[in-house]
């Protein structure tokens, strides 16, 4: 499944030579005299192309405990740490090297890695570099997940159909039905690569377009959900918005049972927030809560920063022959197992 590759756009980051604690000072600049702008019918303006690709990881390294943000210097050598990664990933491979030893392989997947689209710098949010994008619980972690869940999704496991029995057992992404994890949300969180998003604004509207797989989350400004026997369980949830000030506040629920996040049921609830910080960021938080999976709830935050190119179709059945592979190996170790079977009788 292919997309355009973000190598351009990682060189170019990485050409304009700036150093790391140049861009993280630009990044805390404050803004107290910001204005937000304003679309022809009054309400703040969210338009545009946006990414949320972050150096910032999703939940805080234990050991890091409750420290929820580095300091200026510390944040500016993670930064170059994870540009000099990047240069690495995509140094020239030599035509002419050896193949490597079978006991060495790499495990299936790339070839390399030019086409990710990994985060290379580390936006403030609110004066602050985070250390993990979740930031309650305090120890910037997900919370824990019931007993009577984890007993459930075993039972489910050991019991309920073989996922390798047709397409319908393969999960969303692979079926190239939505994005990979949960990048087009909610909540909208970075993965290795397509982390650019477009809002488009009209009267009693808001669209969200992913760039990976072109997932279009349509958020009505409107006070309630649909009666539950009238919604349609979409792929994304049911979204309702409203303005509270500045703000940008979005309620989903009614998911489709396809689509889940980290196990969630159709309890689940999530709210974001979307707020104009500058010219070129929007800092956009979520809570997550589902009182029948998870112990707690939990809020996450990171920025989205502005990007001045168009979002180009992400054509993923084209180059999908994941699918169909996956398959014909589960049909062949089938075969493999029942000739094993017939052979010791």
């Amino acid at each position: 499944m292919f997309s355009r590759p973000s190598f351009t756009t990682n060189m170019t980051l990485l050409g304009l030579g700036l150093a790391a604690s140049a861009v993280i000072s630009f990044s805390a600049l404050a803004q107290d005299d910001y204005t937000v702008p304003r679309t022809w019918d009054g309400v703040p303006d969210l338009q545009g192309v946006w990414r949320n690709a972050t150096v910032t990881p999703l939940e805080r390294p234990e050991e890091l405990g409750t420290k929820r943000a580095y300091t200026r210097e510390e944040a500016a050598v993670l930064e170059r740490a994870a540009q000099q990664e990047v240069e690495e990933d995509n140094e020239p491979l030599d035509p002419n090297r050896p193949p490597p030893p079978a006991t060495a392989l790499p495990p299936v997947g790339n070839y390399d890695l030019f086409w990710t689209d990994r985060g290379m710098f580390m936006p403030s949010i609110n004066g602050e570099f985070r250390t993990s994008i979740i930031i309650e619980p305090e120890n910037g972690r997900f919370p824990a997940y019931k007993p009577e869940f984890l007993a459930k999704r075993a039972e489910e496991r050991a019991n309920g159909p073989d996922p390798f029995d047709g397409p319908e057992g393969r999960g969303v992404g692979e079926r190239c039905l939505l994005s990979f994890g949960s990048n087009s949300g909610p909540p909208m969180l970075p993965v290795m690569y397509n982390s650019h998003y477009e809002i488009f604004q009209s009267p009693g509207y808001v669209v969200i377009l992913a760039e990976m797989v072109n997932d279009a989350r349509i958020i009505r400004i409107v006070d309630d959900h649909a009666p539950t026997a009238a919604v349609m369980e979409k792929w994304m949830g049911d979204s309702i918005g409203r303005w509270e000030g500045d703000t940008l506040v979005v309620e989903t629920r009614h998911f489709n049972p396809d689509q889940n996040f980290r196990g969630a049921s159709d309890n689940m609830t999530v709210i974001e927030k979307f707020r104009r910080d500058d010219e070129h960021k929007i800092i956009y938080s979520f809570t997550v809560e589902d009182p029948t999976v998870f112990e707690s709830s939990f809020t996450g935050e990171l920025a989205l920063t502005s990007f001045d190119e168009p979002i180009y179709e992400y054509a993923c059945h084209e180059g999908n022959y994941a699918l169909a592979g996956t398959l014909a190996g589960a049909r062949l170790a089938e075969e493999e197992a029942r000739k094993a079977a017939a052979a010791q009788q």
